[in-house]
């Protein structure tokens, strides 16, 4: 498709809309957001625009809407699909400056925000006031609201508490013809119509932009205990998840890291930890609630039944500081891989009870295709981020074959009733691979609810569909 090129015309309308202290065209701002958190892809916007309110977003998509301009929204750009990537150039809206917490009700348990806000800035204010927002990326320092709703985000809580659709009740969103709709309504319940809330959650920027946001929210656990275990072998560490369950408590968190990853996040961070030789898993879990003695109840169960999985040393933190180290080393597993080799992550999800087979699969695979893989992610859910490191593989199979290899690894994460985006999304990066989880038909309707809301494909072009 062709894209209007802005010009000279189109940059003074658009000052008029935003102001000047919030366009960008200068080239050190042009390449900053060229680029998110996607392996080494970059594409470089013709401008950059910070609008501060609904009016400003809306006035910007009908002049682009009425220009055929491409628009790509973006926050933080902490994202691993390339789903804020302005492909086609035009213009990247940031929401950086819709970044207020409106309200928090405490009424009704629940919170009006913006979506430029950052995650850990929302949980923190919450916090406060007793109340709780369980969707914790490992990003989540950094990563912003609008961007978890785009990506339907979750991390280790989401094993309990569920991820971001959960917690949405209703959207402000400007359609990319300017207009301004409210997505439902403030309430828990809600039966009337199509649920266009949850149709706008995970659609990756391409049907709408959200300047608006209620959540609902939950009271705070008072008490939580963090167990690490070690396994002598992985499959086994794999199957131990399910049996977990199997028992009867549901973790508040249960994550898998492989030996590599743990071994590549202690170097990179200053964090001391001795790891023996003959481990090649952990497991990181943490049980929460209000009432301690249940809590280390649950945990003592919860170490009888990872002993039938060949499980060797078992570390109760002690410390609120030991605590925040161990979940410091599994949020900081992706930078430190990326920080030690050319990877590509892939993001799957099978059943709980199919983690080993998956795991036991994907290693084949790497055999068959020459590389290898690092494997960690929220078990408990059957989440695995498999990091594909190039290592000696040859610079010709990791541009030309190495997508073969990721295929085949798709098809036995659907053979397993799996997807092959647990939370990434599939933005720019895994659009070639819908063919693996939908048939053409499903792929068409797809197609036709974008167009229905963007008939010009002006809303984050290139994105999930090839």
């Amino acid at each position: 498709m062709s894209y209007k090129k802005i010009n000279t015309v189109d940059l003074n309308f658009l000052t008029k809309i935003v102001g000047p202290k919030n366009i960008f065209y200068s080239e050190d701002v042009l390449i900053e957001y060229s680029h998110d958190e996607t392996e080494d892809l970059s594409f470089t916007p013709e401008v950059v625009i910070k609008p501060h309110n609904t009016h400003q977003v809306s006035e910007v998509m009908k002049y682009c809407n009425k220009n055929n301009i491409p628009v790509t929204p973006c926050g933080a750009r902490t994202g691993l699909s390339g789903g804020s990537l302005p492909v086609m150039s035009g213009i990247v809206l940031s929401s950086e400056k819709l970044n207020s917490i409106i309200e928090i009700d405490e009424r009704n348990l629940q919170a009006t925000v913006e979506p430029g806000v950052i995650n850990e800035v929302f949980q923190n204010a919450v916090k406060e006031k007793g109340l709780f927002y369980p969707p914790d990326p490992a990003s989540k320092g950094s990563c912003m609201l609008g961007g978890n709703i785009a990506e339907n985000s979750g991390g280790p809580k989401a094993l309990k508490y569920g991820v971001t659709k959960d917690y949405v009740l209703n959207l402000e969103v400007v359609l990319p013809s300017g207009e301004v709709i409210w997505t439902g309504a403030n309430v828990l319940k809600n039966a009337t119509g199509y649920n266009l809330t949850q149709l706008f959650v995970g659609s990756e920027g391409t049907l709408g932009i959200i300047t608006k946001i209620v959540f609902r929210l939950i009271p705070l656990p008072s008490k939580d205990i963090t167990l690490l275990a070690s396994f002598n072998c992985s499959e086994k560490a794999c199957e131990a998840v399910s049996a977990v369950f199997q028992s009867g408590i549901t973790p508040s968190a249960l994550e898998f890291i492989e030996r590599d990853a743990i071994l590549w996040t202690i170097e990179y961070t200053d964090i001391q930890m001795e790891i023996d030789i003959s481990t090649q898993a952990h497991l990181l879990i943490e049980v929460d609630g209000d009432d301690l003695e249940k809590l280390y109840k649950d945990c003592e169960l919860i170490s009888d039944v990872l002993q039938r999985f060949e499980c060797g040393d078992i570390l109760l933190a002690d410390s609120f500081s030991e605590k925040e180290n161990l979940w410091k080393l599994r949020r900081s597993v992706s930078e430190a891989v990326k920080s030690h080799s050319i990877y590509k992550e892939e993001d799957t999800v099978v059943p709980r009870a199919e983690l080993a087979k998956l795991l036991k699969g994907t290693k084949k695979i790497g055999d068959k295709f020459g590389f290898k893989s690092v494997c960690y992610g929220h078990a408990g859910d059957g989440n695995l981020h498999i990091n594909i490191i190039k290592g000696n593989m040859s610079d010709f199979n990791w541009n030309n074959t190495l997508s073969n290899g990721i295929r085949e690894i798709f098809k036995l994460t659907k053979k397993l009733g799996g997807t092959i985006s647990g939370e990434h999304g599939i933005g720019y990066v895994q659009k070639e691979y819908m063919d693996v989880v939908f048939s053409k038909k499903e792929i068409e309707l797809q197609k036709g609810i974008k167009k229905l809301f963007d008939p010009k494909n002006i809303l984050n072009p290139e994105k999930i569909f090839k």
